[in-house]
């Protein structure tokens, strides 16, 4: 089996400015070749059967991503309409500014089949593709953001996979990002 970094995650996982909410201490090279050569602890079934997320120890220093949302934080969150790429239409989104959330644990690798990458306009020379990364304390996936959920069953054209909404998986990532955020550095 081969991975690949797709053209989609790599700006978003190794931004040509750094950013301190991003993978840090290595380069996009050495984290496909981790990726290619160390097996990872265990391999969780995505939301569809194309996507699949591989959880590895984190090797990196690279800190949690999502922080619970608590009265001592609500008041550095942030939000604003922003996009992913031209293409997309912008969405509500909102992070934590001014924390520092503590060093992951693990990396989950989330990992589109190359058919898949195919049928989205992304040609690959691997098995796998890399679409994103979730930086987390426990090896368990973060739940989807309810706006992703909602931009996939929109379909490819307008930036998603095409897979129609799970009321059920919506709930249960609504009740999750209503009691944290993302943060920035």
């Amino acid at each position: 089996m081969t991975i690949l970094l797709t053209d989609f995650a790599r700006p978003r996982l190794f931004p040509r400015e750094p950013r301190r909410n991003t993978i840090q201490d290595i380069t996009p090279e050495q984290f496909e070749r981790h990726l290619n050569e160390v097996p990872p602890l265990k391999v969780l079934d995505g939301y569809a059967p194309f996507c699949k997320l591989h959880v590895h120890r984190n090797w990196t220093s690279t800190r949690c991503l999502a922080v619970p949302i608590t009265g001592g934080n609500r008041h550095l969150l942030r939000s604003d309409y922003e996009a992913r790429t031209k293409e997309e239409l912008p969405v509500l989104v909102r992070w934590f500014e001014g924390l520092e959330p503590p060093v992951a644990a693990y990396l989950i690798v989330i990992l589109y089949s190359r058919e898949q990458l195919a049928r989205e306009g992304s040609v690959i020379d691997a098995d796998w593709g890399v679409v994103g990364c979730m930086y987390t304390a426990d090896p368990e996936e973060t739940p989807m953001a309810p706006v992703t959920m909602m931009r996939n069953a929109l379909g490819v054209e307008e930036g998603g996979s095409g897979v129609p909404l799970d009321r059920e998986a919506y709930a249960r990532s609504v009740e999750f990002w209503r009691a944290h955020a993302n943060w920035r550095g």
